[in-house]
């Protein structure tokens, strides 16, 4: 008799964002951007990051949120509000939050995320996933056992152009075995924006944001 083939739960995701207020979100858009327009641009990269993750197969869903939900907040997550302390502190902390198993953790720059980016992470015997940025961070951490994530990553200098190299070697260093995610870039300014909305899928609410500025622009 054959076995039962081998199934795997699906992982944990969490998403790490911050509330789209004016003036505390993408204050790199601004110039040529009003902090309004910056404001308006991050909400369209939050919500499109939302619904991507609502496609792709997960034992919970988890915003880490800075602030307040508002509008954009499809259901189907638990909102957790981040700890305090630096960006390395509030990683380690979210990835606490999940129960044992596979977790996966995105942020809230990349409204070019597809679900088809993501399909192997927990099931490709992995221990764990690392998205590279191309600003020299990361967009995408995942452990296969989430309790091994806090001693990977705290103490990691963050938001640095070596940020994704030292991530990488700890990893490497604790033993894990990586499974590398397509490098994406960031939305921090103008630029990127003008790249990123080039690689979005259709119905991106991204890309109709900045359509929407494009002629607002000073």
């Amino acid at each position: 008799m054959n076995a039962p083939p081998l199934t795997v739960s699906p992982a944990t995701l969490l998403v790490i964002a911050k509330e789209p207020v004016p003036g505390r979100v993408k204050t790199r858009l601004t110039p040529p951007h009003t902090p309004q327009e910056a404001a308006a641009l991050a909400e369209a990269a939050l919500t499109d990051t939302l619904h991507t993750m609502l496609q792709v197969p997960a034992r919970r869903r988890i915003l880490v949120l800075d602030g307040t939900p508002g509008p954009w907040l499809p259901p189907g997550f638990e909102v957790v509000p981040q700890v305090y302390g630096d960006l390395d502190e509030r990683i380690a902390a979210a990835f606490e939050l999940c129960d044992s198993g596979s977790a996966l953790l995105v942020g809230m720059d990349t409204p070019q995320l597809t679900p088809e980016l993501l399909a192997d992470v927990g099931r490709d015997g992995h221990d764990a996933w690392f998205g590279p940025a191309a600003d020299g961070g990361f967009w995408a951490l995942g452990f296969a056992d989430a309790t091994r994530a806090g001693a990977c990553v705290r103490g990691v200098p963050m938001s640095t152009d070596r940020t994704g190299t030292v991530q990488r070697r700890r990893l490497e260093e604790a033993g894990l075995t990586i499974g590398d995610l397509p490098l994406l870039r960031d939305v921090d300014t103008a630029a990127d924006a003008a790249a990123v909305v080039t690689c979005c899928p259709p119905g991106s609410r991204f890309a109709a944001a900045l359509a929407s500025l494009a002629g607002t622009v000073r």
